[in-house]
């Protein structure tokens, strides 16, 4: 079902590129942007993660640069039957995480500076647990393509628009099917098409994910904690990335930026509260109880 939906973004980049191509040169457009789509598609499909972590300025890390959060997710991911993931740090203030990648063996699990420093060591490994969780349900191939994709939609989106307004692009030639009221339509539809790339990703990945982490790590509650927390802290510290990658993190990290409730609308998370309920009635359950959840 994941390959499935990436296969489907994919499809839906290139015809919304060759669409473009066209209202820009007619025929010749439609065929460049087509070459262009198969190129990015093919770039989605392998650097994708790379470009996520380039969006949070996070870098890559190793057991001798953190080794207390290595040994976490080389613990927890041996738990959840899972090959050991790249490890990285995001230079941010703010409390989150996420997990991006294109499988279980290309998968990156990634920290910010703020989780480690705010979080306990229960809570930091539920979120950590919570992580694995989505590379185990292979969540992270959608979600990372359609971030990527979603920023490149944005950008391509504000290049037409200003294209159209100082009449750089279109060319002069209307025979070969050039068309201005195209133009600007495309720079209209574009960056609602970033918009609409988000609803592929399911609000059930995140129930499944903290459900899944529950388990990896035991302890429900600790990550119920963590979840409160993290949203307490997402509103108070700002946490400047691209919207396009704000979907990959464990809760949103805009929501501290003015016209995050505009952001709201087309966010791919549960609201916190009823992931944190859903939590707790998990932690009556037996099994957790034995563990002392």
């Amino acid at each position: 079902m994941e390959r499935t939906k990436v296969f489907l973004l994919m499809a839906g980049l290139t015809a919304l590129l060759v669409v473009l191509g066209g209202a820009i040169q007619g025929t010749g457009g439609a065929l460049t942007f087509f070459i262009l789509a198969a190129l990015m598609n093919f770039a989605l499909y392998w650097w994708s993660d790379k470009a996520v972590l380039r969006m949070y300025g996070a870098r890559i890390i190793g057991p001798d640069d953190a080794p207390e959060l290595y040994r976490m997710v080389d613990r927890l991911r041996q738990r959840a039957g899972l090959p050991m993931p790249t490890v990285a740090i995001a230079p941010h203030d703010q409390p989150n995480a996420f997990a991006t990648g294109r499988d279980p063996e290309h998968a990156v699990v990634c920290c910010t500076a703020g989780l480690l420093r705010l979080l306990t060591p229960d809570q930091l490994e539920a979120v950590v647990a919570h992580e694995l969780a989505h590379i185990k349900h292979r969540h992270m191939l959608v979600g990372t393509v359609a971030a990527t994709m979603a920023g490149a939609i944005a950008m391509i989106g504000n290049i037409v628009k200003w294209g159209a307004i100082f009449g750089g692009l279109g060319g002069r030639d209307r025979d070969e099917g050039s068309n201005p009221l195209a133009l600007l339509a495309m720079a209209i539809v574009a960056p609602i098409a970033a918009m609409i790339i988000q609803f592929a990703i399911s609000r059930q990945n995140e129930f499944q994910a903290d459900r899944t982490g529950a388990e990896i790590c035991g302890r429900p509650r600790s990550l119920a904690g963590a979840l409160r927390r993290l949203e307490e802290y997402a509103h108070r510290i700002p946490l400047e990335v691209n919207p396009a990658a704000a979907q990959l993190a464990i809760v949103n990290p805009l929501a501290a930026l003015r016209g995050a409730g505009l952001l709201q609308l087309f966010s791919t998370h549960p609201s916190t509260e009823a992931r944190i309920a859903r939590l707790e009635a998990l932690a009556e359950d037996p099994r957790f109880a034995r563990l002392g959840a």
